[in-house]
């Protein structure tokens, strides 16, 4: 087991990425803290940790709020024992228009959840981390981060920030000990993808050069690797898992 009793946090591990996120790291030996701002699908995938044998803790979080960031972060160290080994920003949202249609409601949103939040709680765990002389932050950026896409100011935005924040960590934290690396994911099958259009979806492949869609599992297990130690000497990268789409 790669992750043997290290305390993870995984946040959005309600579903999609996040969930397949939780369960591999649960496999690999890892006390996990399921995440999520809906606590029946936090406790659901808890219960599916403990059912094989793993150890988890759901809470419900609003990433985009520091006193409920900063609650987590105390119940993890109250339930675990005073330990934060890896935190998986993960949590994020979308809320698509066109420029001169998009409000300022939905860039707010889109940017106080998805980099906001990210820095929130990369913030909360590391003075932890600094006083183990240990830790790894792992973030959720996207394959749109360089290059945009049509219709996602906020969230190419966001994820690009993102990318930004873990290039400044992994210069500031490395000397304590600690990595910080981000993972951009290409076309994955999830909820927030399973209600594209047919023709939209025919296009994406076109994209793809394995000519298929990912799965979250793909991203976890990039996850578990950054975060094990065969990715000690891994810090400020963004590694792309997205089927050859930036090709």
């Amino acid at each position: 087991m790669r992750l043997k009793d290290r305390v993870a946090i995984v946040t959005g591990a309600g579903r999609g990425i996040g969930r397949a996120t939780a369960l591999r790291f649960a496999e690999e030996g890892a006390k996990v803290v399921v995440v999520d701002v809906d606590p029946d699908e936090a406790q659901t995938v808890v219960d599916e940790i403990e059912a094989k044998g793993g150890q988890g803790f759901a809470i419900k979080v609003d990433v985009s709020s520091r006193p409920s960031v900063n609650a987590m972060v105390e119940a993890t160290l109250d339930h675990f024992g005073g330990r934060i080994d890896v935190l998986i920003n993960n949590a994020g949202i979308v809320r698509d228009a066109q420029l001169a249609k998009m409000t300022e409601q939905n860039f707010d949103l889109v940017l106080a959840i998805n980099l906001k939040g990210v820095f929130n709680c990369a913030q909360a765990v590391v003075p932890t981390m600094i006083a183990q002389g240990s830790g790894v932050i792992l973030s959720t950026s996207s394959l749109v981060a360089p290059y945009g896409n049509f219709g996602q100011t906020n969230y190419v935005a966001s994820k690009a920030g993102v990318v930004g924040m873990t290039k400044v960590w992994a210069r500031e934290l490395g000397r304590k000990g600690i990595r910080a690396n981000a993972v951009a994911p290409g076309f994955i099958e999830t909820r927030m993808t399973a209600g594209i259009p047919d023709t939209v979806v025919e296009k994406m492949l076109e994209r793809i050069a394995m000519g298929h869609f990912g799965k979250p599992e793909d991203i976890a297990n990039c996850f578990i690797w950054l975060a094990s130690d065969e990715a000690r000497y891994v810090s400020g990268q963004v590694i792309g898992v997205d089927g050859g789409a930036t090709l």
